[in-house]
């Protein structure tokens, strides 16, 4: 682990996109200001850590809801009938009615 020291105002680069800058020192905290491109995500370590337990546990139910489906149901690649849809019948118009009605 790279330790720095910095006072407030000071920065620190971190490739050529990112900088951290110390905002406030208030006894025993300190304020970072963090300015990074909108495609890199910048979280508290605690934040980062519990989207990535959801995200694992996501990821875990639907791997799981797919084995469950494809045991209730059978696996649906090998069952053409069920990958096709099919549209239900159009209501004929009533310009379209049968010949062989009569009104």
């Amino acid at each position: 682990m790279l330790v720095l020291s910095r006072q407030r105002d000071e920065t620190i680069m971190i490739g050529d996109d990112v900088q951290i800058t110390v905002v406030d020192i208030r006894g025993d905290k300190v304020r970072l200001g963090i300015t990074a491109p909108r495609h890199i995500q910048v979280h508290r370590k605690e934040v980062y850590d519990a989207i990535k337990r959801e995200n694992e546990q996501a990821a875990k139910l639907r791997q799981q809801d797919v084995a469950d489906v494809i045991e209730r149901e059978g696996d649906p690649s090998k069952n053409e009938n069920d990958t096709q849809r099919r549209e239900p019948p159009r209501p004929k118009r009533k310009d379209q009615e049968d010949p062989d009605r009569s009104n």
